[in-house]
């Protein structure tokens, strides 16, 4: 079992940053993917950034937000640059392990980042 311990969320006006951080326990080697996911009130989760052979972006968050990882301590960062009031939403983490034949899947307990003047 894995563990996913977030930080970095908080309230901040339009236009303003944060920065979001994320480690995980366990063996590294086995990391396939890491990324991060947000929910907002009454939306489905979605993609917001994520990192493994490639680096994927919503097309929401592309230009503004920089996804980085420390790949020896099993870290993850978003770097959330120019935000926007529709960037609200609980801010996930996520961790992808090959685990024997098969992909795990883990989430962190999520941040919430407020965009709000």
């Amino acid at each position: 079992q894995r563990q996913l311990v977030e930080s970095g969320g908080g309230l901040v006006q339009p236009g303003g940053s944060l920065r979001l951080s994320c480690a995980a326990s366990g063996n590294i080697f086995s990391i396939v993917a890491m990324g991060w996911y947000r929910q907002a009130p009454g939306k489905q989760r979605e993609m917001v950034a994520t990192s493994a052979i490639s680096t994927v972006y919503a097309d929401s968050v592309k230009g503004r937000f920089t996804i980085s990882r420390d790949i020896a301590n099993g870290a993850v960062f978003l770097q959330m640059n120019s935000l926007k009031p529709e960037d609200t939403a609980v801010y996930y983490c996520h961790l992808r392990v090959r685990a024997s034949s098969r992909y795990e899947d883990y989430w962190g307990q999520g941040t919430q980042v407020t965009v709000s003047s």
